[in-house]
């Protein structure tokens, strides 16, 4: 069975990324490297709709919460948002997995994408204290053009090349790795990197 981790119900960490709870019960926790691929986390299409965490509206702001956006985000999601955000994700999700794997864009997920990105974006504001806050009553369609527009910018910008797929043969989760040397290859070290060291642990110890 394909090993694809669930959203722990933490509150927003100081730190990007998100904790995962994988099938064994242990929380690890997953930075994807952009905020379009934190969203990936939540289901996807085909098999992976097993997965799938964004049943009611109230999800999709608590995901929102938990994301990379910056804390305060006053966020409203009808019941139709939230199906476009299945949609966003699941379109999401094809096109990162062609980009990982070094495989054309398709043109109806791009379609999608290009769609959502096209309305208006959640607006952040200044305050008089010089702080960064957003403007009151963002809504479902903002956060996924904010979403969309993040896509563009990672499937053009310098990391483009550098989308991957987790080197585990049992797990899906996508990355962007931004590190200095390029060189990530597990969605997370102390999960699917750690599994990786103890089976080579052990295929050294039963050749010796």
């Amino acid at each position: 069975m394909t090993e694809r981790p669930w959203e722990a119900p933490t509150p927003q960490a100081a730190s990007p990324g998100l904790t995962l709870i994988s099938y064994e019960g242990k929380p690890f926790r997953f930075d994807p490297g952009a905020l379009c691929l934190e969203l990936l986390t939540t289901g996807g299409p085909g098999d992976l709709a097993r997965y799938e965490v964004l049943h009611r509206p109230a999800d999709l702001v608590a995901w929102a919460e938990r994301s990379r956006l910056p804390a305060g985000l006053d966020l409203t999601v009808t019941e139709d948002e939230l199906a476009r955000a299945r949609a966003l994700r699941d379109a999401l999700t094809v096109l990162t997995t062609d980009r990982a794997h070094g495989r054309p864009l398709r043109s109806r997920q791009l379609d999608v994408v290009n769609a959502a990105a096209a309305l208006p974006a959640i607006a952040a504001r200044l305050t008089a204290d010089g702080i960064r806050a957003w403007v009151p009553g963002a809504t479902g369609t903002a956060l996924l053009s904010t979403v969309a527009r993040d896509a563009i910018e990672l499937f053009t910008g310098p990391y483009a090349g550098r989308v991957r797929e987790c080197g585990a043969h049992d797990c899906r989760l996508l990355f962007v790795d931004n590190s200095r040397p390029g060189r990530r290859r597990w969605c997370s070290m102390e999960h699917c990197g750690n599994r990786a060291k103890v089976r080579a642990h052990r295929a050294r110890g039963a050749a010796s």
